[in-house]
């Protein structure tokens, strides 16, 4: 096994190009291609998880936050950075971090606290704008569908639970080859017209390089047209927080104790109960305090998430009501998703949980 065949993994639900712009995700230590015999998950890096990697022959850890946030100028071992980055360079230890990228994926961090605590039709709180593109291709029709196919088989065409998306139109397309052209079809020095067929099809920014190689590998003619156009469309699939739904709508208090109880935390900061039920809920992992508004927005009774300002709980006290579970707790089934995404593609590879990560925040 390879570093890079569990990054990729990862990346598949939560591709690089969606952390935030202060973010660090990725491989941070070590090298794509390093072997890796075993593999620690943590929320964070810390010296002692670093030494435990050492003792359990860990030559891999898989963190939610990245060790590494800001430049470092010098590695002299003064400050805990400094420290970790030095110890696991001398005991070639890779460190990995899926951050913010696994919190704006629709199957990240927020999902799996929608699902622990029952919600339905779960979809992402606030959509990405500007990370959707159209491709227009021109081919000959008869050729049209091993275009498709291979555009689709490369990402292209998904929209929402649909995919193999595409808009067709049938048309004559007209060119001239000149001396040093090869054209699969007509001759060369003679116009030549065409029966064509236009494919529109819809893709995540992300994919641009390796659809655009499937479309030149599938299509026939030996300079092929097409056209990107970037999209005003939100992106469901990433984005920051989830809503869904319970089944049934449950009162407040019963429904503050449940959550409290299901994920095991141990204590719930939350505003005033301004509503005897609850049905529409809003989930953030970690800080989602700057999502209140889009809670609102889209119809929510209750929004849980973390690191809520004094004045939102004023503020906002007759529109939602705010839970604050936490950023630890908002946090802590990152390790249970990542194991689950390795475990299932490679079963037999062994992935520990760190003993030593532990909430930094203590309760008296």
């Amino acid at each position: 096994m390879k570093i890079k065949d569990i990054s990729s993994l990862i990346e598949e639900i939560a591709p690089l190009y969606y952390q935030d712009s202060y973010d660090n995700s990725g491989l941070i230590i070590g090298h794509p291609d390093d072997t890796v015999k075993k593999t620690l998950l943590c929320t964070d890096v810390t010296e002692e998880v670093l030494d435990e990697a050492i003792k359990k022959q860990c030559n891999l850890v898989i963190s939610h936050h990245p060790p590494i946030f800001n430049a470092i100028k010098k590695l002299n071992g003064t400050n805990a950075v400094e420290r970790i980055v030095i110890k696991a360079i001398q005991h070639r230890i890779g460190l990995y971090a899926a951050h913010t990228n696994l919190d704006n994926a629709s199957n990240g961090v927020s999902r799996i606290i929608a699902e622990k605590i029952g919600l339905s039709n779960i979809k992402v709180l606030s959509p990405m704008d500007k990370t959707l593109r159209k491709l227009v291709t021109f081919c000959p029709t008869s050729q049209s569908g091993q275009v498709r196919n291979a555009l689709f088989e490369a990402g292209a065409g998904h929209i929402g639970n649909y995919d193999c998306c595409s808009y067709n139109v049938e048309g004559k397309g007209s060119f001239r080859a000149s001396e040093k052209a090869n054209p699969f079809v007509g001759k060369k020095n003679i116009v030549h017209f065409e029966p064509e067929t236009r494919i529109e099809t819809i893709f995540p920014v992300h994919l641009e390089s390796k659809i655009i190689n499937a479309l030149l590998k599938a299509h026939p003619y030996e300079e092929v047209a097409y056209d990107i156009y970037s999209l005003e469309n939100k992106n469901s699939n990433y984005g920051a927080g989830v809503i869904g739904k319970l089944l049934k709508p449950v009162s407040t208090g019963y429904f503050l104790k449940e959550l409290k109880k299901n994920l095991k935390i141990n204590c719930i900061k939350h505003s005033a109960l301004t509503k005897k039920s609850v049905s529409i809920i809003a989930v953030c992992g970690g800080a989602g305090h700057f999502l209140t508004e889009k809670a609102i927005s889209a119809g929510a009774d209750l929004f849980i998430s973390s690191e809520f300002k004094h004045n939102q709980f004023v503020d906002y006290s007759k529109k939602i009501i705010l839970s604050d579970i936490g950023h630890y707790e908002g946090e802590q089934y990152v390790k249970e998703l990542i194991k689950s995404l390795i475990i299932k593609k490679f079963p037999k590879f062994a992935v520990e949980f760190s003993e030593m990560g532990k909430n930094p925040v203590s309760y008296l």
